[in-house]
């Protein structure tokens, strides 16, 4: 019984560090792209900022599906 928690945390750990880990790499180039646009064209701003915010959604859905499975443990 506690090996099967135990691997049950480690799926929800792993759900997360995938997510974040993806966040991470579309944040790299979405952000080095908007401070670029925002440097030329100041309007940009706007647009710029929801295209950053975007892929942190993902690290939301991580989080839900890490909840998910440390459900099942109960």
């Amino acid at each position: 019984m506690a090996a099967e928690v135990g691997l049950i945390a480690l799926g929800a750990g792993i759900a997360i560090a995938g997510a974040g880990i993806g966040t991470g790499i579309a944040e790299q180039g979405i952000g080095a792209a908007a401070v670029g646009a925002i440097v030329e064209r100041e309007e940009l701003f706007a647009k710029a900022l929801i295209l950053t915010v975007i892929p942190e959604t993902i690290i939301i859905f991580g989080l839900v599906v890490a909840l998910l499975i440390l459900g099942k443990a109960v």
